[in-house]
């Protein structure tokens, strides 16, 4: 008899979930109190309400900041034992993936729909479990918050159990996906009972939304310019910045700007900053352009691309990637998310997303639009974007640095075309007697 083939895609789609073992969770726990995980950070708990005191199956819900946040979740909620909900690539991870079977950690497609994650989670709930996830869909890429997945008010109401509220201050500033290196500071976390049963019943899935977007909101360099604490970066505080600021403020040349050490310095026009391990920048002289925070130099950009995709019907913005996807026999190296298995050129226009290469020898292309795709899965950093297509995982290298704008430049496609991704109450400046929504 033939030996069957291993598919580990196909292993983890079949795994049952329980309740994580009691005896682990308490090693994790120890561990996540000792400067070995989570102590180094100097975490601050105000815990209001606990999962701790609840019964019977629950959610806990938080506005997720960094890869550190499970430590600050799993020793604020002691001895609650935490079914924690992670991107599916991280399991097949060579570091994480026994990691995440030992401690029961549940997989989900992000920004896709993935029964066989939902499923998991309804099983951990019918066990009386308590199932942890972030309704942004990933961790932050600017330094504050993203909106809400559109159905998670649906969602919550459709398992009418109550909702625990996570709030993360500086957790960001300590690891981010800008430079993966750990920068010591503190951490604040607070937790509130949000919703109760009745809640859940009373409210519609847009109210239930709205609230949650409104106590997730945060702003990590806003928040640290009032509190001015020290996040030590050994001298690489600027590292790979350049990513996220790839727009000289000054100039407006884009994919100019140099930033490494402590500072950042447009090639083109000689304009930039320095900046110090309490996240100000410091320009170099007076001259010199720079936005007050980094999450302000964000938004400049964006509402450039706002302002440029509607004036520009023909406005398209195409990058050379190398395509990788995920292994269905062995596991993939630790410092990559997928194995490199083709390459094209990846599109972005006003009709959606296109791409014409090839995978695994064969051509490879396709064309979804922004009801298919309105933001992008991050996983580690920002040299990758990612993409579920026929809820296969696909990673896309580029060939420049510019995954900063492709995130934000298909975000925006959306929100012009489509905007069942909306941008937040908030920001509607930014959109001021412009169009939005215009295929609806």
């Amino acid at each position: 008899m033939a030996k069957k083939e291993k598919n580990l895609q196909d292993e983890l789609l079949h795994r049952k979930y329980k309740i994580p073992n009691p005896f682990l969770s308490w090693i994790y726990y120890i561990v996540g109190r000792t400067h070995l995980l989570g102590a180094k950070y100097h975490p601050i708990f105000d815990i209001k309400d606990s999962t701790a005191d609840c019964k019977g199956p629950c959610f806990l819900i938080w506005n997720h900041q960094s890869r550190r946040d499970h430590t600050f979740l799993t020793t604020a909620n002691w001895p609650r034992r935490l079914s924690i909900v992670c991107e599916y690539n991280s399991f097949f991870r060579s570091h994480l993936h026994w990691a995440f079977k030992m401690g029961r950690i549940i997989p989900k497609k992000v920004f896709c729909n993935d029964m066989a994650g939902v499923r998991a989670m309804r099983d951990i709930i019918k066990q009386g479990g308590c199932v942890v996830f972030s309704p942004e869909g990933t961790s932050s890429i600017w330094g504050d918050q993203q909106p809400i997945v559109p159905g998670t008010g649906r969602f919550l109401k459709a398992f009418n159990i109550p909702v625990y509220c996570g709030y993360m201050q500086g957790s960001y500033l300590t690891n981010n996906k800008i430079c993966s290196d750990d920068r010591l500071g503190k951490v604040y976390y607070q937790q509130k009972l949000l919703f109760t049963k009745e809640d859940l019943q009373r409210l519609s899935p847009e109210e239930i939304e709205n609230i949650i977007n409104k106590e997730f909101w945060h702003d990590d360099y806003e928040w640290n310019k009032e509190h001015h604490i020290e996040y030590k970066s050994n001298g690489k505080i600027c590292t790979n910045l350049a990513d996220i600021f790839y727009k000289c403020p000054k100039c407006g040349h884009e994919f100019e700007m140099d930033a490494q050490g402590n500072y950042i310095k447009c090639t083109h026009c000689g304009n930039g900053a320095t900046m110090d391990d309490y996240y100000d920048f410091h320009p170099f002289n007076k001259e010199c352009v720079i936005p007050e925070t980094p999450s302000k130099w964000v938004r400049e950009e964006r509402q450039a691309i706002i302002d440029e995709i509607r004036k520009d019907p023909n406005y398209s913005f195409s990058v050379k990637c190398k395509v990788g996807t995920l292994p269905k026999d062995h596991w993939v190296d630790k410092s990559v998310t997928s194995e490199i298995v083709g390459e094209g050129i990846y599109t972005i226009d006003h009709k959606g997303v296109h791409f014409i290469g090839t995978k695994e020898g064969k051509e490879f292309k396709f064309d979804l639009d922004y009801k298919a795709v309105w933001t992008y899965p991050m996983t580690v950093d920002l040299t990758i974007f990612s993409l579920y297509i026929n809820e296969e995982y696909h990673d896309f290298y580029p060939d420049k640095r510019v995954v900063g704008k492709i995130i934000m430049l298909t975000e925006e496609m959306h929100r012009l075309h489509v905007n069942k991704f909306k941008n937040f109450p908030w920001f509607d400046y930014m959109y001021e007697n412009k169009e939005l929504g215009i295929d609806e």
